[in-house]
């Protein structure tokens, strides 16, 4: 009888497991973000995070993001962008922007080195977590202390040498890049996005 729990056990575990791995890739489209330094390829969390990925695969669509920078680099955590203000020459208002709307919470994964995330107001003022409605970052590395609090949905699967090239890049006093770093978003096919 012990034999058979233990098959049990196995084929629970490995179902599970397959599960999580068929999450990880959840459609063929992915977003892909081209700056000075490269490119960065995100595939989406549609399941768990589907409001989301819909409201950052309209506006890349749209073409809300071109010409954004990323515009908070901090080392050893990780770069924001998506900020239309960042698109001006007043430095002060970068990272107060986005679309004029919030996205529902959607917390389930965690986040690890090169899982994209929505930024968000804090706490005090926003105790749902709704997400922005179009600043994002990526973790440049396991940043456990925000599980939890903030949206993931994605994950770079190519292009985290190109994240790291950007968060050491000098910075001021408000961790924005001294000279813009631009980005240029698309949704396309994971094919197409991974070609040389």
């Amino acid at each position: 009888m012990k034999w058979l729990k233990t098959i049990v056990r196995v084929s629970v575990a490995l179902s599970l497991l397959k599960g999580a791995c068929v999450m990880a890739a959840d459609t063929n489209e992915v977003a892909l973000i081209q700056t000075k330094f490269g490119k960065i390829v995100i595939e989406f969390y549609d399941k768990d995070a589907p409001k989301t990925v819909a409201n950052f695969k309209k506006l890349a669509k749209d073409g809300f993001y071109n010409g954004t920078t990323f515009h908070r680099v901090i080392p050893g955590f990780m770069i924001q962008g998506g900020d239309p203000n960042s698109k001006n020459s007043d430095r002060s208002t970068h990272g107060s922007g986005g679309p004029g709307y919030t996205v529902e919470a959607e917390i389930k994964r965690e986040h690890k080195r090169g899982t994209v995330a929505t930024a968000r107001l804090p706490d005090q003022i926003n105790p749902k977590k709704a997400s922005s409605g179009s600043q994002f970052f990526i973790n440049v590395k396991d940043n456990g202390s925000l599980n939890g609090g903030y949206t993931v949905f994605g994950n770079v699967i190519a292009g985290m040498d190109v994240a790291d090239k950007i968060v050491n890049v000098p910075r001021d006093a408000r961790d924005n890049p001294n000279e813009k770093v631009e980005m240029k978003v698309s949704i396309t096919t994971r094919a197409d996005a991974l070609k040389k």
